[in-house]
């Protein structure tokens, strides 16, 4: 089974471009690999009803983030504020980074 390569990796400020959460911004929580999935903070949230338990005396109904597929998000850029495409650029000692498609800043996670 074949993954694909995803440029996009846990910290990264992302938007979202496509599903019910269309134009929301979050930081990335956890990139799922082998499902080609991500968790963003408060995108994507959903509603678990669960039973009084050792660990939740309570009970009730909990809300907690669902994976979204990564292709459905955008990279977002801290120096244009835009959501971007990634470049990659080799710098002079051969390491190599990600960049903003459209200003060419760096981009750390």
């Amino acid at each position: 089974m074949k993954f694909e390569k995803c440029a996009i990796k846990k910290n990264d400020k992302v938007k979202v471009i496509a599903g019910k959460d269309k134009g929301k911004i979050g930081k990335v929580l956890k990139v799922i690999r082998k499902k080609d999935r991500i968790l963003v903070e408060k995108v994507n949230i959903i509603k678990r009803h669960t039973r009084p338990n050792a660990k939740n005396r309570q009970g009730g109904i909990l809300e907690s983030e669902a994976p979204i597929p990564w292709a459905n998000v955008m990279l977002m850029c801290n120096k244009c504020m835009s959501a971007t495409r990634l470049t990659r650029k080799t710098l002079e000692d051969g390491k190599k980074t990600r960049s903003c498609a459209k200003c060419g800043e760096a981009i750390e996670s």
